[in-house]
C-alpha cells in the first residue's frame, strides 16, 4: 500500500467512525426541513382558500365574474403554488457578518449560516451539522445574561464567528476532485469533519460551564483551540496544489 492509498484509508476510517458518533443526530436536521416545508404548505392553502373564497364573493355580489374572472382566479391560483417554493425564515448572514451580530442572537445565525452550507459539505458532516445545530440551540438562552465584553462571550463569539466559519469556508474553496486527495498529509474531507466534530464538543463544554457558572474556566479552556483550528485556516490555502 502506497503513502497516498493509507492516507485516505486512515481518514474513511475517521469519517466512518465520526459519521457513526452522530448517526443518531439526523432527527434535528429532518424536523427543521420538515417544518420549512409545512410553513410552505400552510402559505399556499392560505393563499388558495383566500383567492377561492375572494372569487366566490365577488360572483355572488356581481353576479357571476365572466371568462376573464376565471382566468384571473386560474392566475392567481398559480402564483399560491408559487408559496411552495418561496424560501421560509432568514436569510443567511454572510461569514464576515457574523462578528457583528449581537451575541444573544450569534447562535442562531450561525445555526442558519451552517444550515445554509450543507449541500457544498461531504455527507459524513450532515449529521455533525445536526448536532451543531441541536447544541446552539440550547447554548442561546444562555447568552442572555452574558456581557459582550466579558472574556467568556469573546471566546464563544470567537468559536461561533471565526473559528467555524474559517474551516467551512476553507474546505469550500478547495476544488471538488481535490476534497477527498491527500494534501499535505491530510484528506480535506476527513479533516473537515474532524474540525466539526471538535466545535461541537466545544459548543457542549461551553453550554456545560455557562450552566454551572465557570465562565472563568470557559475563557481559559478555549484558548487550547487557537492552536488547533490554525488547521482550519491553512485548509484552503494551496487549494489548486
Amino acid at each position: 500500500m502506497s503513502e497516498v492509498d493509507d492516507v485516505i484509508l486512515k481518514a474513511n476510517e475517521l469519517i466512518a467512525r465520526t459519521s457513526a458518533r452522530y448517526s443518531n443526530e439526523g432527527a434535528r436536521g429532518r424536523q427543521l426541513r420538515s417544518k420549512d416545508l409545512m410553513t410552505r404548505l400552510k402559505r399556499m392553502v392560505i393563499g388558495a382558500a383566500t383567492v377561492i373564497v375572494g372569487a366566490a364573493i365577488a360572483g355572488f355580489v356581481l353576479n357571476g365574474i365572466g371568462g376573464w374572472g376565471v382566468l384571473l382566479v386560474i392566475g392567481l391560483l398559480i402564483t399560491c403554488l408559487g408559496f411552495a417554493f418561496m424560501p421560509t425564515g432568514e436569510a443567511p448572514v454572510p461569514p464576515a457578518k457574523l462578528a457583528e451580530i449581537d451575541l444573544k442572537a450569534l447562535p442562531l445565525k450561525t445555526e442558519i449560516w451552517l444550515d445554509a452550507q450543507r449541500k457544498g459539505m461531504p455527507r459524513a458532516a450532515t449529521p455533525i451539522i445536526d448536532a451543531i445545530g441541536g447544541r446552539l440551540e440550547t447554548l442561546a438562552p444562555q447568552l442572555a445574561k452574558l456581557g459582550q465584553t466579558e472574556p467568556a462571550a469573546l471566546e464563544i463569539r470567537r468559536l461561533l464567528s471565526d473559528h467555524l466559519p474559517q474551516l467551512v469556508t476553507g474546505y469550500q474553496s478547495i476544488p471538488l476532485p481535490l476534497r477527498n486527495q491527500p494534501r499535505n498529509g491530510r484528506v480535506p474531507d476527513a479533516q473537515l469533519v474532524e474540525g466539526l466534530s471538535v466545535i461541537e464538543q466545544e459548543i457542549a463544554t461551553m453550554t456545560e460551564q455557562l450552566a454551572s457558572g465557570d465562565l472563568d474556566n470557559l475563557a481559559a479552556h478555549n484558548r487550547f483551540l487557537e492552536m488547533k483550528y490554525i488547521e482550519a485556516k491553512e485548509l484552503g490555502d494551496g487549494s489548486t496544489s
